[in-house]
């Protein structure tokens, strides 16, 4: 796999490989696995099997921080095939495989509870019907993935009622405690690009009129209630909040982010969680292409409002990445492609090494390839003593 030399020398990366609480915990670095889709788990059932668990256990370092990918915690809470599930003991057991490959390697490993909304197909949950979500107000960019891989064009989402959403809380703290069960150290809650809790945030979406809606404090009322509630579980330490100020993926978009997620952050570093995570604008889209220098920087403009532990992810390299440590705006770096591609990232970044490029066709549904079969700077220095010696031979 071909290598391209992105980061700068051993010392430009050292904020990186400070130690750093978060909430509960002792991290050794600052180097975190983002949550990202991969689409592997074992069919029917939405289970993690032994490939996820190689594949988290490549990333996995004595006192580093992996995110999982995003995890849905209802069959209705899911808007993509092959995502796995953190509610039925199935999904329990094959995640418990997971976090104990993790742990034996001296990793910690957050679960990302996740309800898509409307970023969902009813071919996902025939029984439930159509997707769900703040307002009955379908995507206007992009296409649904359907349960059998295929695209097609997002349906109109049903509004959940208000009395539907002590379900919704209900559902988090039934996979919050599935968490628990299946070893996890904590949890985060995507409440970003463009699923369900921030579907609520945003008034681009969220048009309702009552409680629920108007008002930034009302449309604040269920992702703080979701909080309180897996608080109620894990306690303040074990939970994380992942947020996109000024997101536009999944047609997202707020009047006023700025007012509305300092008075986020703010409610939230009230309640005193372990983290928030922050999803920089400018890598808006997913795509390859040059970041959007144009646009706001979330860390910097809201580290007043959350004075706690701060994780800022969204377009990073070693140098980018630690230049924010170093100015205070962020307290670690989740990295998302790069980690594919590299499982041994923290070491690269530690040591200046170059890094290898990832393969974007592999990223989603699969087998091994593209998944666990990048090799690490020792393994690919091996495979290359031996190819030497094996050509020294044969000459």
């Amino acid at each position: 796999m071909a290598m391209t030399d992105l980061n700068h020398a051993t010392s430009s990366n050292a904020p990186l490989f400070d130690p750093l609480s978060l909430g509960d915990l002792t991290l050794a670095h600052r180097v975190v696995l983002a949550p990202l889709t991969r689409m592997r788990s074992t069919q029917p059932g939405d289970v993690p099997n032994a490939l996820n668990a190689l594949y988290y256990a490549q990333r996995a370092t004595p006192g580093g921080l992996l995110i999982s990918e995003a995890t849905q915690i209802s069959l209705e809470g899911k808007g993509y095939p092959a995502t796995p599930g953190i509610y039925s003991p199935e999904q329990v057991a094959g995640w418990r495989i997971v976090t104990d490959a993790v742990h034996a390697k001296g990793g910690f490993l957050f679960a990302q509870l996740w309800h898509v909304g409307r970023i969902s197909h009813s071919s996902h949950h025939p029984q439930q019907g159509l997707p769900v979500s703040a307002s009955a107000i379908a995507p206007t960019d992009g296409k649904v993935l359907t349960a059998s891989f295929q695209q097609a064009d997002f349906e109109t989402p049903r509004a959940l009622a208000v009395e539907e959403l002590p379900r919704i809380v209900a559902e988090y703290v039934h996979a919050a405690r599935c968490a628990q069960q299946a070893g996890f150290d904590g949890i985060e809650l995507h409440s970003a690009n463009g699923y369900l809790l921030d579907q609520f945030l945003e008034d681009g979406v969220n048009h309702r009129t009552d409680a629920y809606g108007g008002s930034i404090e009302n449309r604040a009322r269920l992702l703080l209630q979701v909080v309180d509630a897996v608080i109620a579980v894990w306690g303040a330490g074990r939970v994380g909040v992942r947020l996109s100020p000024w997101g536009k993926f999944n047609s997202m978009s707020d009047s006023n982010p700025l007012a509305l997620f300092t008075h986020v952050l703010e409610q939230l570093a009230a309640r005193g969680i372990a983290y928030a995570h922050l999803v920089e604008p400018r890598a808006n889209g997913g795509s390859d292409g040059a970041l959007d220098a144009s646009a706001p920087d979330a860390s910097a403009s809201f580290r007043k409002a959350f004075p706690g532990t701060l994780i800022a992810a969204g377009g990073f390299l070693g140098e980018t990445a630690s230049h924010t440590v170093a100015s205070g705006h962020a307290d670690a770096i989740a990295f998302g492609r790069w980690f594919i591609s590299n499982p041994d990232l923290p070491h690269r970044l530690r040591i200046g090494a170059p890094l290898q490029r990832y393969d974007r066709s592999t990223f989603y549904g699969g087998t091994e390839k593209g998944y666990t079969d990048y090799p690490t700077l020792e393994e690919s220095a091996t495979k290359n003593t031996t190819e030497e010696t094996a050509a020294t031979v044969t000459a």
